[in-house]
């Protein structure tokens, strides 16, 4: 068929994302980005091993990531994010650099993780004390306290669920009832990591709630892409997106009540078993599984 006449099809910005095996987000990347922008995603290779230390070390070998960033390369992609907190923390601020180096000389085009994302946004935002909230077992939330600790981030209080597993199974309301519990002190915003949980929906009401902003992993990392390509991402009542004259003063956004009919149900069969409680204070040993 000849559709010359057509024009050819409409430019689009290209931005490739390297996202571990088990990532299970797709949509909830692609609701960041607006209908210029085509997110071309590859994953890094299966591997035996449940969510923890050993893991992140694994998807985020040097290797691996110039394997998955030629893969992409077919596509021509103009910035690269490697969409996985854990795996770009895991290595301290001197790791997430070296990723940067790796990625950029594999792909020849600018490079960026979610954990280094993170720090541009708390910069962008001025914030330097956080509550932390995880999916995570205490080793790799500690691991997540430690690298925001070299970047001079104050953690004021955390909360996690020390899973190894089916983590994108966490319903909204689990993670809203978990940064609840992880607001213990005075912070100027909340984060949520793992790019495997989803927050998309739960950012509005937690914002409207604690009244600070809420990141989450997945956000920092499609906000920190598209602002490289000079593209603001999209996202309602999200102060990370917001224009700087917006976040004068309180934050804008509809009431908390008004925004939790909004979220959907917790359904029992999503998850394996019971969903642990979230541990501020006594934290959980690590659980055996697969991701």
């Amino acid at each position: 068929m000849d559709v010359s006449f057509l024009g050819g099809p409409q430019p689009q910005h290209g931005v490739g994302v390297v996202a571990p095996f088990d990532f299970a987000l797709d949509r909830e990347l692609w609701r960041w980005v607006p209908d210029d922008v085509s997110l071309r995603l590859t994953r890094t290779p299966f591997v035996p091993v449940g969510v923890s230390l050993d893991l992140a070390r694994l998807v985020s070998e040097h290797e691996t990531l110039r394997e998955a960033v030629r893969a992409l390369g077919a596509s021509e992609p103009e910035v690269i994010a490697y969409a996985c907190a854990s795996g770009s923390f895991v290595g301290g601020i001197a790791g997430e650099r070296a990723m940067c180096e790796v990625m950029n000389t594999a792909g020849e085009v600018p490079s960026l993780t979610t954990s280094g994302a993170l720090l541009q946004a708390l910069e962008e935002l001025g914030a330097g004390r956080i509550a932390l909230l995880t999916p995570y077992t205490e080793s790799v939330t500690s691991s997540l306290e430690e690298y925001l600790g070299e970047a001079g981030v104050t953690v004021t209080g955390r909360a996690f669920l020390g899973l190894t597993r089916h983590i994108w199974k966490v319903p909204y309301r689990a993670v809203v009832d978990m940064a609840r519990q992880a607001v213990v002190g005075a912070a100027d915003a909340l984060f949520i990591s793992c790019t495997n949980l989803p927050t998309y929906d739960a950012i509005p009401q937690l914002e409207a709630e604690l009244r600070m902003p809420v990141l989450s992993a997945n956000q920092v990392t499609m906000w920190a892409a598209l602002r490289t390509l000079g593209v603001r991402a999209i996202g309602p009542y999200q102060a990370l997106l917001m224009e700087p004259e917006a976040l004068a003063g309180t934050l804008p956004g509809p009431q908390p009540e008004a925004l939790a009919a909004t979220l959907p149900e917790a359904q029992p069969e999503t998850l394996a078993g019971t969903l642990p409680e979230a541990q501020p204070e006594t934290r959980p040993e690590e659980q055996e599984g697969w991701t």
